[in-house]
């Protein structure tokens, strides 16, 4: 049985791997950090199984990652764990550069002190944004890149020293350059799930409107679930290289938030340019018993905001899976768009429906609780 230890195992991709690691046979074991605030609930599932360990440690202490990978000695260790949201990167540029950059460099050294440089091969998960401001379309392994911000600063760093120490130390790691993949278990913060939110909840009723930045701006967006086992297969292969990971299409914000609304039962029609561009409801699907009657053709439900822009903001990003369908024999069209949109958007419609349900119970009660039928 094989042993994988995952970084940033809470998270969106990391939940999705455990569970594809421990279905191909896997122990698995996770790093989580100790914090004021758990944060298990995509990993709530898996925990009292008998072959998934948690195990805590932090990207920015190298004595608990050298103790937990001491332990554990794996096979294989996928490193997931980052501060991941661009926009913070720039609030928070020295805690992003300590995480994404010089964590990498904790979890290589780590596996060097443990004596497992022959024996264990590590995953790094890149990223598209190394581009940044992109200078040829589509992006492939030989791109050049040119990062656009602290996070795509800080994960360039990650990129380029693994690539050292494969070449200085002959260790098996190799890095995935992901493009954006998504899912329902997508942080909140993040703008394809600040979508599908906003459409189940303008469609059910709590909110009134979504505000969104840039809606021009184009990405390659892919499903969660299906770039994990492409990052199995990086380390499957027989010699370590660096793969792109995406679908090889392209969409922009716009449509995204289209197929969001038009899932959740409301058609738009986008008007305007820039700051000044809207969302209007064109149609509503009255069959749905989910859509909130106090919606009207003509509401404005979509608007632009100065809030929302980056002081550098990538809009072109556009994979070429080409290397990693050819070497690897990944399939990336295993999730279309607009099957992903309608994934995301369904579980929020049950989200936001359960929200409302339990809001009504809680209302409910204090009423009778006010009128004394309930002590």
């Amino acid at each position: 049985m094989k042993t994988a230890l995952i970084t940033g195992v809470t998270g969106q991709d990391g939940s999705y791997l455990s569970e594809f690691l421990l279905d191909k046979g896997y122990e698995v074991h996770g790093i989580i950090r100790r914090s004021s605030v758990d944060f298990r609930e995509r990993i709530a599932h898996l925990e009292g199984k008998p072959h998934f360990h948690l195990h805590y440690a932090d990207m920015g202490d190298s004595m608990s990652l050298v103790k937990v990978v001491g332990m554990v000695r794996p096979d294989e260790i996928y490193n997931l764990a980052a501060q991941s949201h661009v926009q913070v990167s720039f609030d928070s540029p020295e805690y992003t550069a300590n995480v994404d950059a010089t964590g990498v460099l904790r979890v290589l050294e780590a596996v060097r002190a443990c004596g497992l440089e022959k024996t264990c091969r590590i995953y790094q998960a890149s990223t598209s944004e190394l581009y940044g401001k992109v200078e040829e379309v589509p992006q492939n392994e030989k791109t050049p890149f040119h990062p656009y911000s602290p996070y795509a600063v800080a994960k360039l760093y990650g990129y380029w020293i693994v690539k050292e120490y494969r070449e200085a130390y002959g260790m098996y790691c190799c890095s995935g350059i992901l493009f954006n993949h998504e899912s329902e278990r997508r942080g909140e913060t993040f703008v394809t799930r600040k979508i599908t939110l906003a459409a189940a909840r303008i469609a059910q009723g709590p909110q009134d409107c979504l505000y969104l930045g840039n809606m021009s701006s184009l990405r390659d967006w892919g499903y969660a679930k299906d770039y994990v086992e492409c990052m199995w297969m990086i380390l499957q292969n027989d010699q370590p290289d660096d793969f792109v990971i995406a679908t090889g299409v392209q969409h922009s914000v716009r449509e995204f938030a289209y197929y969001a609304f038009l899932h959740a039962g409301i058609e738009l029609e986008f008007r305007g340019e820039g700051l000044d561009e809207v969302g209007v409801i064109r149609s509503i699907d009255t069959s749905l018993s989910t859509v909130n009657c106090h919606l009207a053709v003509g509401n404005i439900v979509v608007r632009v905001s100065p809030d929302f822009y980056r002081p550098t903001d990538v809009v072109n990003l556009w994979g070429d899976p080409t290397k990693a369908k050819t070497v690897l024999g990944w399939n990336p069209s295993k999730t279309s768009f607009e099957q992903l949109v309608k994934i995301m958007v369904d579980s929020d419609m049950a989200k936001v429906a359960a929200e409302g349900a339990a809001m009504k119970v809680r209302t409910n009660l204090a009423e009778y609780l006010e009128k004394g039928i309930v002590k």
